[in-house]
């Protein structure tokens, strides 16, 4: 019954979430038949998605959604709403103010999505497996970023088949998610308390937690928006000739989609050894690839994407245990909107830096420009090892910290 749930949970996840960036894999596409844009719109695409995101997660957590009402029923109309969203940019003109609108309308029901999975996956966890379970769903969002740069590179340049199949599947999750069962887990909300989102802060535990998490979305979402980018100028530096955006999604898609096999695996080690030990060397593995890529831009194809299979891998293997953490050290009835809150603090975060990287790569280049973004893991590592130190550390990974 666990093991079906769990599974049933992650593949609807996996499903609904490549409705996330899929406009950023048919960014390059839209671009050419609206070259005036330029590379800012293409950064509004992704960007939009960010802060639909947040309002959406603002709104959530004021609200307590996720624990007043039945989760299942939230994702599966937030999937259906998402899929609406994203679809009518089928009937837009490339390059068209209303497709950014669009993009923030799936941002928000992305909301009712990602936060909300994990608030049933945590519901199916046991004290020896939170960070497991948590790193799924971590896995099933990574895979559906990565799935829409696949699309777009088996479909040539066209964007249009891009937008549609994840529309498709996003349907397909809210189906998939009514099979879903409520996990033993899951606690009833206590009375509905406006301020009871701030609990987040209030605890010097969640504090630490959410503080660690800021630091690797500083990194994470700029790195995995722009990556593709980088590869593409990389590879044509080495080759003397013009980029090759097949060339670059492939490349794109496998270092986004190898990072579910970092989730997974950290969620195994992080209920081993505790879930500082896994945040502190992810970040420390992921902040170093930011400060080789410039050493790296322009070497040969096979050694940048040597850097960023380990990259792709290290970005995002904590970003559930975060979360996992988080969900330990809430009140029993709130975790859904204590997840809701720290990920809506995260995904504010990213508008910075995903907006700063154009200008940096202009002025810095690209290695200047990724080695600002190894700022957030450094940070992070700081804000983890202090909850370590911590007498909450006890209350994480069965007492491994």
């Amino acid at each position: 019954m666990k093991r079906r749930n769990i599974a049933l949970i992650t593949l609807a996840q996996v499903l609904a979430l490549s409705l996330w960036f899929s406009s950023t894999a048919a960014g390059p596409a839209m671009l050419l038949e609206a070259p005036a844009r330029g590379h800012v719109y293409q950064a509004l695409l992704t960007s939009a998605v960010q802060a639909g995101f947040v309002l959406g997660t603002l709104v959530s957590a004021a609200l307590a959604l996720p624990d007043r009402f039945d989760p299942r029923r939230v994702f599966a109309l937030a999937a259906l709403l998402g899929a609406t969203a994203n679809g009518a940019i089928l009937l837009l003109p490339p390059g068209a103010e209303a497709v950014i609108a669009a993009r923030f309308a799936t941002g928000m029901a992305l909301a009712g999505v990602y936060p909300v999975g994990m608030k049933l996956a945590a519901g199916w966890a046991d004290r020896g497996d939170m960070g497991l379970v948590v790193g799924l769903l971590v896995g099933g969002l990574t895979l559906g970023s990565a799935a829409p740069h696949l699309v777009s590179a088996l479909g040539g340049v066209a964007w249009r088949p891009v937008l549609a199949v994840a529309s498709g599947t996003a349907v397909a999750a809210a189906l998939l998610v009514g099979l879903v069962r409520l996990g033993p887990r899951h606690a009833p909300a206590p009375p509905f308390r406006p301020e009871a989102a701030l609990g987040l802060f209030r605890n010097r535990g969640t504090r630490l937690a959410t503080l660690g998490y800021l630091g690797h979305m500083w990194e994470l979402y700029a790195m995995w928006a722009w990556v593709g980018l980088y590869f593409a100028a990389s590879f044509a530096a080495w080759r003397g000739d013009a980029p090759r955006p097949t060339e670059a999604a492939l490349a794109t898609f496998a270092v986004i989609a190898v990072g579910a096999l970092g989730s997974v695996a950290a969620g195994l080690a992080a209920d081993r050894i505790g879930r500082v030990r896994v945040t502190v060397a992810a970040m420390a593995v992921s902040g170093a690839c930011c400060l080789l890529a410039g050493p790296f831009f322009g070497l040969h194809p096979a050694l940048v994407m040597l850097l960023g299979l380990v990259w792709g891998v290290a970005v995002v293997a904590d970003s559930a245990q975060f979360s996992a953490s988080v969900a330990e050290l809430s009140e029993p009835g709130l975790t859904g909107t204590m997840l809701t809150v720290q990920t809506s603090l995260g995904f504010a975060l990213t508008l910075v830096t995903i907006h700063l990287m154009p200008p940096m790569v202009q002025a810095l280049g690209w290695g200047g420009a990724f080695a600002v973004l190894a700022l957030g893991p450094a940070l992070g590592c700081l804000a983890m090892l202090r909850l370590g130190r911590s007498a909450d550390a006890a209350r994480l990974a069965g007492g491994r910290g």
